[in-house]
């Protein structure tokens, strides 16, 4: 019998030969994408440490550390909304394939120039441009995989494609671990192993080469672009969200929003004429320079035209749920790395040294440790090298966690639907999130919470995987879909630095600021759930073909 024929196949036996090849491509852009994401969560900390060191022209306090290592990740998060916007848009118009590869190919090239970093501005500025590769690689890449697969094996596509994305962030954690036993052994040739992390993250690129000339556009993306009166309307704002009365308030709006926004992630010490950095002053307005042009022209190309308007709350329900998800992990759960480096830290010192825990807090605040390391003729670059290593075991069990959490979301969708499976994922990412952050104290308690707060945060972006390609029709899939995921990273953006201002300034005084924070943060899991009740339910429909938006 034909699988095809048979409706109890399994999903992967639906899939021809070529099928298979797209769903592995796509599957490796999108991993060694979050590879390169994860290898940039790790390296943040030691990188900040360094650069900052050179610019202050003294070391830089663990509060500095936390706030800056939160504009860096804020800068990455508006180059990545940017490169959505970008790249969505030239996928549904340029091609998926094509659109796809070029992706691969700006992020790959970008991580590896942060390698050469000498200071905060320039890395900033590196990171941005990593960013804007990183944003346009998700939505031409599961817009290619839900046109290529059969109906049926296509959830289950999608779901596989972003729980592979945890193999990434699990091979960056093992890089992340292999550097720290060379640089015990003192065998990095002079580099910092955050550099060689970047270094790593430039290999991506390589996969361009190999498979550029074996990818074809989809026949559906193939077939709206040979009918003269959808091709100009493909990749279109104006048709999710036309209407000509907004155009000029609406570009006010953003304007002024996005001034808030970005106000709001640099933060007023980042803004203080005490903070000496070079080339910080050509940051901050190039920052803002590319943030106010760039959005404001956005929100032209949203409201503007008299497009077809009836895609617009799919667009926003799908763009608020992506916000919790997104700011949840960028925000919250991958600053958890920095929360296992501070319980860890001082659980290594306590025994190595011999001293009291208060002992140890004293020895962290006045910049004492490598001294008294020193004096007992250890090693200063032992807990350094302990702290990599167990960050990077951090990072492997929470994408364990994650790889079940996102490939389940898909089978639990498949039963009770997609917006029930939303409904369970923004709780259980609440809650696992929120007892991390308070119950986590020893080394064993990475193995218990991290997994889990794995498992609920990332399943949600299984729900996005699947979800946001059912929501449009060929001609805007990939912008609608890049949308929904990447424009709300313009607010996002403010979740790290929020962060970190809640760590540096709101939480300042109490023994341990990062688990009052990161709790606090928990509440954006509100916002999907909020906006869940207008979400369409999409559970076994087809994608949304032109005829039948037509007659919607």
């Amino acid at each position: 019998m034909n699988p095809s024929s048979d409706p109890n196949a399994p999903w992967w036996r639906l899939l021809n030969r070529y099928q298979w090849f797209v769903l592995v491509v796509a599957a490796l852009g999108w991993l060694l994408d979050c590879m390169d994401q994860q290898l940039f969560v790790l390296a943040r900390a030691p990188a900040m440490k360094e650069l900052l060191a050179v610019g202050f022209q003294r070391p830089a306090t663990p509060a500095e550390i936390g706030e800056y290592g939160g504009y860096a990740t804020a800068i990455f998060m508006l180059g990545w909304a940017s490169g959505g916007l970008v790249f969505g848009v030239l996928g549904d118009r340029w091609g998926r394939a094509k659109t796809m590869l070029l992706t691969i190919v700006l992020y790959s090239g970008f991580t590896g120039l942060s390698a050469f970093a000498t200071h905060f501005a320039d890395f900033a500025l590196y990171r941005f441009l990593t960013g804007l590769g990183v944003g346009g690689e998700f939505a031409v890449g599961v817009s290619l995989v839900a046109e290529v697969m059969p109906s049926r094996a296509r959830p289950y596509a999608l779901g596989l494609l972003q729980a592979l994305s945890t193999v990434g962030n699990m091979t960056a954690a093992f890089i992340g671990i292999s550097l720290s036993v060379l640089e015990q052994g003192q065998n990095l040739a002079g580099w910092a192993p955050w550099r060689w992390k970047f270094v790593a993250g430039a290999l991506p690129a390589l996969i361009v080469i190999f498979v550029r000339r074996g990818l074809k556009e989809p026949d559906a993306w193939l077939a709206t672009r040979n009918q003269p009166e959808l091709r100009k309307r493909m990749g279109d704002y104006g048709e999710l969200f036309g209407n000509p009365n907004w155009k000029l308030p609406a570009t006010l709006a953003g304007i002024t929003l996005t001034g808030a926004i970005l106000l709001a992630f640099l933060g007023p010490k980042a803004w203080s004429d005490a903070v000496v950095l070079p080339g910080f002053s050509q940051l901050k307005l190039s920052v803002v320079g590319v943030g106010l042009v760039s959005f404001g022209f956005g929100l032209w190309c949203i409201f503007g035209g008299g497009g077809d308007t009836r895609y617009r709350g799919r667009a926003v329900t799908g763009l608020l749920l992506a916000l919790s998800g997104v700011i949840g992990v960028w925000g919250i759960a991958f600053f958890s790395a920095d929360l296992v480096r501070g319980v860890l830290e001082k659980k290594l010192l306590a025994e190595t040294l011999g001293i009291s825990p208060d002992a140890v807090a004293r020895l962290i605040r006045e910049g004492e440790v490598k001294e008294q390391l020193a004096a007992k003729g250890i090693d200063p670059q032992f807990i350094p090298s302990q702290l990599t290593r167990w960050t990077g075991i951090n990072s492997m069990v929470q994408n364990f966690g994650a790889f079940f959490g996102i490939y389940g979301y898909g089978l639990l969708s498949q039963r009770i639907g997609r917006k029930p499976a939303f409904a369970i994922s923004l709780v259980s990412a609440m809650l696992a999130t929120a007892a991390t952050f308070w119950f986590l104290r020893d080394f064993k308690d990475i193995f218990i919470f991290v997994p889990l707060m794995g498992f609920a945060t990332l399943s949600l972006f299984g729900g996005y995987a699947i979800y946001f390609p059912e929501l449009f029709p060929t001609r805007l899939r990939s912008t609608g879909t890049s949308f929904c995921y990447n424009v709300g990273r313009f607010i996002a953006a403010a979740g790290p630095a929020a962060l970190g201002i809640l760590t540096g300034v709101v939480y300042e005084d109490t023994a341990e600021p990062l688990r009052y924070a990161g709790i606090t943060m928990c509440a954006v899991y509100f916002i999907g759930l909020i906006a869940l009740p207008f979400a369409p339910e999409t559970k076994d429909q087809p994608l949304p073909e032109e005829e039948r938006g037509a007659a919607h």
